[in-house]
């Protein structure tokens, strides 16, 4: 009974091992560097490796170039999405605009400093105060 409660606790240590062994391996094969490592080799397997190779070499040979560029282009994305979305947003307001009705009393007011300024609004409530 003995034997075969230590073969049990040894066949446990093994499986724990052999599982602790497989929790390595995954957690290696998810980290991102090994993502990376993975697709780069992918790539790298296609037929159009060269180019990759000649892409990479570029930019080996002149990062700071290569990352201006990239900077530019980025700008010019976040731009053009700007412009969009400001484009949506006017359209959605002159639409909103033109529901609403205007009032057009075909009387052209002009500032005349030496005359007081008129406050329609006002000067009718006052007439109707006054009678």
């Amino acid at each position: 009974m003995t034997q075969s409660i230590n073969e049990l606790e040894h066949d446990i240590e093994e499986t724990r091992a052999r599982l602790d062994r497989t929790i390595d391996q995954i957690q290696g094969r998810l980290s991102p560097a090994s993502i990376v490592d993975e697709m780069l080799g992918t790539v790298r397997q296609s037929p159009a490796s060269g180019l990759y190779d000649g892409a990479l070499e570029a930019v080996r040979r002149n990062p700071v170039p290569v990352m201006l560029i990239v900077a530019g282009v980025g700008w010019l994305i976040h731009r053009v999405a700007r412009e969009s979305q400001r484009r949506q947003h006017l359209e959605a307001t002159m639409n909103g605009a033109e529901a609403v009705p205007v009032l057009k009393t075909g009387a052209a007011r002009v500032y005349d400093p030496d005359r007081p300024t008129a406050h329609p609004a006002a000067d009718r409530v006052a007439d109707s105060m006054r009678m």
